[in-house]
């Protein structure tokens, strides 16, 4: 059974970072594309950025380009999500996502791409 785990979020002030991790378990990780989403309150998901099973390329949503890094290491089973420059707007719940084919480019955009969810982290950015 494939397990995500996030962690790392909380209040920040705005221009602030934060990091956060995902941890997997369940199956080779190292073999599968990751996905970062966030869901704004009132708002529906939507995606933040991607890597692909060998962490060659990422992907990212236009609102986060340039502040936000996706990164994995795959001796630890872990995704990361580095923070920068955060804005109030960046204020949601943050998903970890896994993709279900092996050796994906990770270029995803749409959740209906990912079989697997943690259970979201909330990132809360004061202004």
């Amino acid at each position: 059974q494939v397990q995500l785990v996030e962690s790392g979020g909380g209040l920040v002030q705005a221009g602030g970072s934060l990091r956060l991790s995902c941890a997997t378990s369940g199956r080779t990780f190292s073999r599968y594309g990751m996905g970062w989403f966030r869901q704004p309150p009132g708002k529906e998901r939507e995606f933040v950025a991607a890597i692909s099973w060998n962490g060659d390329n990422t992907y990212y949503a236009d609102s986060v380009k340039g502040r936000f890094t996706i990164s994995r290491d795959n001796t630890k089973n872990t995704v990361y999500l580095q923070m920068n420059s955060l804005k109030p707007e960046d204020t949601a719940v943050y998903y970890c996502a896994a993709d279900s084919r092996k050796y994906s480019s990770g270029r995803y955009f749409d959740e209906k791409e990912y079989s697997y969810w943690g259970q979201g982290t909330q990132v809360t950015v004061s202004s």
